[in-house]
């Protein structure tokens, strides 16, 4: 390793050390996936870029709202949903049964890297940040193919707040 890059390391693990004394916090491993997100963005802010189409002036609301709502369940469904439980599994452990199809998880302790994923797995507002940015370049690259996507998660959405509607009206005649 250069003395630069020891330098640049040394430096790093001190700031890591003196932000939560006594506490283990995955710093550079949130740091590496601060990275990844830098470079996908990167990569596709070149891919539209390429392209050379305009970007659009402004979003619609109508296309704003759909995209927001599916962004919304999306990151639940990744984050939270008992069947997508097995692609969190290697950085998660189960705590308990959530609200209704969900799970309650908490990150793995076997190492920073699984520990700082497990908290993005299991963080649907952590998680929105890195889908709305999937639905926006997807939006700007293939909108129409991005509205349909959009549509059903935003369609399953609405499907939950009717189950509850419905559950909690059933509870209100029944009870």
């Amino acid at each position: 390793m250069s003395d630069t890059a020891e330098r640049a390391l040394h430096v790093a693990e001190h700031a890591v050390h003196g932000y939560a004394p006594g506490e283990e916090r995955p710093l550079l491993d949130h740091a590496a996936l601060v990275g990844v997100y830098g470079a996908a963005v990167t990569g596709l802010s070149l891919l539209v870029r390429r392209r050379r189409q305009p970007l659009p002036h402004h979003i619609p609301a109508g296309d704003l709202a759909l995209l927001s709502v599916a962004t919304h369940k999306l990151s639940r469904l990744l984050t939270k949903d008992t069947v997508t439980a097995p692609f969190r599994a290697p950085f998660t452990k189960f705590k308990g049964p959530g609200a209704a199809g969900e799970v309650n998880e908490e990150p793995r302790e076997e190492s920073p890297a699984k520990h700082a994923v497990g908290e993005l797995v299991t963080c649907p507002f952590c998680m929105a940040q890195w889908v709305g940015t999937g639905f926006l370049f997807g939006y700007l690259l293939a909108p129409r193919a991005t509205r349909a996507a959009a549509s059903l998660f935003t369609m399953v959405a609405a499907s939950d707040v009717l189950q509850y509607a419905y559950t909690a009206l059933g509870e209100t005649v029944d009870g």
